[in-house]
């Protein structure tokens, strides 16, 4: 575990919506409690990344999901998160693509472990 969070540590990030998927590959570790890392025990539950988050098991309102992925010119194109991202997604519906790709990093990076 703590090998995968330093290779995490050091994965490189350029944009708001990659360092927002890194810092959710955190919180998904953060959550496993010592179990195996798959994606049954990242998703703690839930079917997939949509159910787990619009379960409530990461963030819950629309500007903190906002602040996570958006930079500060799309934060305020969006109003800090008042307004949806696009006519065919809610925030929630971003968080779970976000999401889905931490869990993705995280499984990748594991195989590296491994």
């Amino acid at each position: 575990m703590n090998q995968l969070k330093e290779l995490l540590n050091n994965y490189k990030t350029r944009s708001a919506w990659s360092k927002g998927v890194k810092a959710f590959a955190f919180d998904l570790l953060d959550n496993l409690e010592g179990r195996d890392i798959t994606k049954d025990n990242l998703l703690n539950g839930a079917s997939n990344w949509s159910q787990y988050s619009h379960g409530g098991c990461a963030f819950i309102y629309d500007q903190d999901i906002a602040e996570a992925l958006c930079t500060p010119s799309e934060l305020k194109a969006r109003k800090g998160g008042d307004w949806q991202p696009s006519k065919n997604e809610t925030w929630l519906d971003v968080q779970a693509r976000a999401l889905g790709q931490a869990c993705s990093l995280l499984l990748r990076l594991n195989r590296k472990v491994a």
